[in-house]
């Protein structure tokens, strides 16, 4: 829970700061220690306002509920708007995760979870996801450089176009290539891309502060092109 020392009520004051200019999807996963900073920040905002995704890396049907229960709690939430299997590569993880698919469906059922997926990371795993009935929502890495992607930007943006027209719900990461085209020109340009291709529902952009998240917003409005 700490980006560059902000800690808890930090983060959690980036997260409101964003909401109030407009941000009203909030992402997150275990791994990333900022489910007690979301608690905060859902303490400033109505819970029916935002969307909140967060991940497990859990590869078994028990942990899975384990942590869908402990997420909550740590949330400070009844309920999860969307939950992710975390970095998914295998071609099989359909099978390997089957278990683990069970419990968030019945999840779903409860409505405690409102949507599930994967956040994925091959190319192979990205075509079982785009025509998987199971799955509502997948992350994919994307960007006009190829930075930190599964494969070549020519390679990953038909599957994910598809995987739209699936009806499913795309959310770009490594949009910025996990920073590295974030100079000038270059961000812009990768901004422009994932709003331009008509392939993501939304995009999402690790922040480091309140400064970033604003320029970002900023840059966007600037260039004019429809989500």
């Amino acid at each position: 829970n700490q980006i560059r020392g902000l800690g808890v009520d930090g983060v959690a004051n980036m997260f409101k700061a964003g909401f109030d200019k407009g941000i009203f999807f909030w992402d997150t996963a275990d791994a990333y220690g900022t489910h007690d900073a979301i608690k905060a920040a859902l303490k400033t905002v109505p819970r029916d306002k935002v969307t909140i995704l967060t991940k497990t890396d859990a590869m078994s049907a028990d942990k899975t509920k384990e942590d869908i229960d402990r997420f909550r709690q740590e949330m400070g939430t009844d309920y999860i708007d969307i939950l992710l299997l975390h970095t998914r590569m295998s071609p099989t993880w359909n099978e390997e995760d089957k278990g683990s698919m069970e419990v968030m469906a019945a999840a779903k059922e409860k409505k405690i979870l409102r949507a599930v997926g994967i956040s994925c990371h091959s190319v192979e795993a990205m075509q079982v996801a785009s025509k998987h009935p199971w799955l509502d929502v997948c992350m994919v890495r994307l960007n006009p450089a190829g930075e930190r992607m599964d494969d070549t930007p020519e390679t990953v943006l038909p599957i994910v176009k598809q995987m739209k027209a699936n009806g499913k719900g795309t959310i770009g990461i490594k949009v910025l290539g996990e920073g590295s085209l974030t100079d000038g020109k270059q961000l812009d340009d990768a901004l422009r891309y994932a709003l331009a291709k008509d392939a993501l529902n939304c995009f999402s952009i690790g922040c480091e502060s309140l400064k970033e998240v604003e320029d970002n917003i900023a840059r966007i409005e600037k260039l004019k092109v429809p989500a």
